[in-house]
């Protein structure tokens, strides 16, 4: 890989710490092209594995922000968070649809699988 190359990817990597990952922000910060960005994503398996140590950084410090304003009381931060984590104890929301008389006219089912299900 050429010095410029190298250079413009370790640019790109810091600007991304900046935006928290977002991509769009990060690639004009690095005045990096998106498309160069996600070829760097596909060519480069040391710079995916990167970027993606960023991202989870990055939900690393949005869920101490949510924890946070859990701690401070937000009932709709502790909802939002039963919700997503607590799905296994029944803090789901589902919605019903009926028809005209009460019963639904079409409706479609998604079996969601568990983890266990996919590995």
């Amino acid at each position: 890989m050429d010095k410029s190359r190298h250079i413009k990817k370790e640019s790109m990597l810091k600007a991304l710490e900046k935006s928290l990952g977002v991509v769009n922000s990060a690639c004009k910060i690095a005045e990096v092209p998106r498309s160069t960005f996600y070829k760097w994503m596909k060519e480069d398996k040391e710079f995916a594995n990167e970027v993606e140590d960023i991202a989870n950084v990055a939900l690393d410090f949005a869920e101490s922000q949510l924890y946070k304003q859990i701690a401070s009381n937000s009932t709709a931060a502790t909802i939002f968070y039963l919700k997503t984590k607590g799905k296994k104890r029944g803090y789901i929301e589902r919605q019903e649809i009926t028809g005209a008389d009460g019963m639904p006219t079409n409706f479609q089912i998604e079996i969601i699988g568990s983890k266990k299900d996919k590995d």
